[in-house]
């Protein structure tokens, strides 16, 4: 990690920041005195746009009527991790913190913020909890999860029938490079793509280092040359939108899928909720289904990125056995319903869950996103480490110069693995 110099200015910031934030949260983690009952803080990003929060809150409240949530919001979720950081550092004393990715929680264990959750882990059914053994850190839990995404390709039926094409079953990486071809037609402003690939880094980066068996903070990154090829060569073809014109235009993936503007989008579970919504509001009348994630060879187990989101306890707060219960309800059956209920995929897994996931309305019915739906191993981006956010800004910086072309795909990797050693692994 880069030394941050610290300076009054910096420190007076810090404090400001993190009294602003607890403001946002009434007193955190002090008692409801005008109720008689107890008042948790838990900080989130976007309360007002994320509404796996409030289902999961509302249910927590109604089993337990005497304990009121109050969500510290940030506002915007790029700025959540700074934000969260800065309170930490101030001292704050908000109760639970939502641990958003293992980036994050690497950071959180390092600088020693989060509680063991040890013994809420041991009263959980470990085997029905995707990711949980993603929070384990020198043999303890310092967060819990309560959902989990993971990278699935979601595909426009109508397209692949109008263009020929049978439903993405079981596709490698070249074949998904042939579809995306015949998909792709038109020009100018009203051309649509065979397949849109996002501008994160960890949609090839991360992909290929799962499919290959390879750990990103292990800087030897020869594997990822073929992932790169073929993506250029889909940029250069036409068949995927340029990496500029998405960067410069903010592309949202969510808007180009519902609109149709490309056929396949390689992206995480993540967007299941959102384009149930906007389906059930009439806001997109797109055909969809979700199909699994393309592979590097036919007739292999999928295997697919991803990780889970999860709750941990700020070492300041002043509620830990109430934050407790709070993390375990979420982690139970009982919280995988409240956020299955809006589309959400929960940690906790079990075929009752997954009935009333696929019964919500909107929700594609084929076997073909049903098996999308179960992968047969799902693999972090980064691991938990401490110099996973440090990787992680190197491996993004090569990234956008290799996807624009300001560096050739050996050059770009090259140097990823010499600044990697020397930057964030200090070797």
């Amino acid at each position: 990690m880069k030394r941050l110099t610290r300076t009054l200015a910096a420190v007076a910031g810090v404090a400001a920041a993190a009294l602003a934030l607890a403001g946002c949260a009434g007193s955190a983690g002090s008692s409801d005195s005008s109720s008689g009952g107890k008042t948790l803080t838990i900080a989130v990003w976007d309360y007002a746009e994320t509404p796996e929060f409030k289902a999961l809150f509302d249910a927590f409240h109604a089993a337990n009527p005497d304990i009121t949530i109050k969500p510290v919001d940030v506002p915007n979720a790029a700025d959540y991790e700074s934000k969260v950081t800065t309170m930490l550092a101030g001292g704050d004393s908000t109760d639970i913190i939502t641990v958003k990715n293992l980036t994050d929680y690497s950071g959180y264990v390092a600088k020693n913020q989060l509680l063991s959750l040890d013994d809420v882990e041991k009263k959980l059914p470990a085997d029905k909890l995707a990711g949980l053994d993603s929070y384990k850190y020198k043999g303890d839990y310092y967060a819990l999860p309560y959902r989990t995404d993971f990278s699935v390709l979601f595909y426009n039926k109508t397209m692949f029938k109008d263009a020929g094409l049978a439903d993405p079953e079981n596709l490698t990486w070249d074949e998904f490079a042939a579809d995306a071809a015949k998909l792709t037609k038109g020009s100018g402003s009203s051309k649509v793509y065979g397949a849109y690939i996002h501008t994160w880094n960890s949609l090839v980066q991360g992909i290929a280092a799962a499919q290959n068996g390879k750990d990103l903070t292990n800087p030897s990154y020869g594997y990822l040359k073929d992932q790169y090829d073929l993506m250029l060569k889909m940029q250069k073809a036409g068949d995927i939108i340029d990496f500029g014109d998405a960067t410069s235009q903010s592309l949202a993936y969510q808007t180009v899928f519902e609109t149709g503007q490309a056929a396949m989008v390689p992206m995480g579970t993540w967007l299941i909720a959102p384009l149930l919504a906007d389906e059930n509001a009439g806001k997109t009348n797109v055909d969809w289904g979700i199909a699994p994630l393309p592979q590097i060879e036919s007739g292999q187990p999928i295997v697919t990125d991803g990780g889970p989101t999860g709750f941990g306890i700020n070492k300041a707060s002043k509620n830990v056995d109430l934050a407790k219960k709070f993390i375990e309800f979420a982690a139970s059956e009982k919280g995988a319903e409240a956020v299955a209920s809006i589309g959400i995929v929960p940690s906790y897994s079990s075929d009752t869950i997954t009935q009333k996931y696929f019964s919500l309305k909107g929700m594609p019915q084929d076997a073909l996103s049903k098996k999308a739906f179960a992968p047969d191993k799902v693999v972090p981006d980064l691991p938990v480490n401490p110099n996973s956010a440090a990787v992680n800004t190197v491996l993004n910086e090569e990234h956008q110069l290799i996807m624009t072309g300001s560096k050739s795909v050996d050059a770009g990797i090259k140097e990823m693995e010499q600044r990697v050693k020397s930057e964030a692994l200090n070797q």
